[in-house]
């Protein structure tokens, strides 16, 4: 990563990157192309407590800012990103990335660093508030989780980076190592300590609903016969991405049996759970992106969490190469 020196206005900013925690943070910095000092005539209000860092990802200057450390919430969220779109009023759109659990299902084979991705689908605009919802009698549900779909710029971008997959034309892996090649200290793991690194096939398990954890921080003391059989992927370290709807709330799921719960009243189904998003949609116009790290259980543990948020990261990197920066100025300004 290349450094500068600062750019003349806060105004040459017009991508806000929302990552939640500090782990999901460090890869987000290390995707900058180049990294900027405060921009010249930046005052820091005095009611905005958040910590930013600038930079350069190809044609776009990017601002990141992230949660304070030992909060998270969809309400925390949109203090974040309003604050945000406050000091730096000529942002566009925004991306949220990160962490999240997925969901695994019979047609779908989520596994643990994959990237799910909020995409518009059936009735859901690609994030929902899963604790947003009234049951009536007869458990017919009212629905009141409806959120805005991301900006046009953003689906637009997705269709034509989709295409280039589809041509296996993959953007993430090259950038990984890329940002291993920088840093690679970052990649490296040891004994209680997970790195950005891939995690390891062995180490992705995917217990049957029913079962819980028996005991401790891994599943070591599991019952290996509860794992569900399912076939190795032919490159297994290069990350899968799921596009569909994404459940937002401020309910931390970690049980099997919930998870499949919160998601029964969802009528076109659900790729992952997370934190945030809800917070983000009908005010900061955006782009949910979030690296799979747990399987919304009780097995949850933190092993995955750092090389989810790298493939994150990474996407999210990928995605703003497809976005043309001309095309910016036309849009309107995401604080309204």
């Amino acid at each position: 990563m290349a450094s500068s020196k600062a750019l003349e206005s806060r105004d040459e900013y017009t991508v806000g990157w929302i990552a939640a925690l500090g782990i999901e943070r460090a890869p987000a910095e290390e995707t900058l192309d180049e990294e900027h000092e405060k921009p010249l005539d930046f005052v820091q209000p005095l009611t905005d407590k958040n910590s930013y860092t600038w930079g350069r990802i190809g044609e776009h200057n990017v601002v990141i800012a992230s949660l304070e450390a030992g909060v998270y919430g969809t309400t925390s969220a949109a203090v974040t990103a309003g604050t945000l779109l406050s000091s730096f009023p000529q942002v566009r759109f925004g991306l949220l990335v990160g962490i999240g659990g997925g969901i695994p299902g019979p047609d779908i084979d989520i596994r643990l660093g994959d990237i799910a991705v909020s995409q518009p689908t059936g009735s859901s605009g690609g994030v929902i508030q899963y604790d947003l919802q009234k049951v009536k009698k007869g458990e017919q549900v009212e629905r009141k989780d409806f959120l805005n779909k991301p900006p046009q710029i953003l689906l637009a971008a997705l269709a034509n980076m989709q295409a280039k997959h589809k041509r296996k034309k993959f953007g993430v892996p090259a950038i990984l190592k890329e940002m291993e090649t920088r840093n690679p200290e970052m990649f490296i793991s040891e004994p209680g300590e997970p790195g950005y690194n891939y995690q390891g096939s062995e180490n992705d398990r995917l217990f049957n609903a029913s079962y819980e954890h028996a005991h401790g921080k891994d599943c070591d003391d599991c019952d290996p016969e509860k794992v569900q059989q399912r076939d190795p992927r032919r490159v297994p370290e290069n990350p899968k991405i799921h596009y569909g709807t994404i459940a937002s709330g401020n309910t931390l799921v970690k049980d099997a049996a919930a998870r499949i719960e919160l998601i029964r009243h969802i009528p076109d189904g659900c790729i992952c759970y997370e934190m945030e998003a809800a917070g983000l949609m009908n005010n900061f116009p955006c782009l949910v992106i979030r690296g799979i790290s747990d399987y919304a259980d009780s097995h949850k543990n933190d092993r995955w969490q750092p090389y989810a948020a790298a493939t994150a990261a990474a996407f999210a990197k990928e995605l703003l190469r497809y976005v043309p920066a001309g095309q910016l100025e036309a849009m309107p300004k995401a604080l309204q």
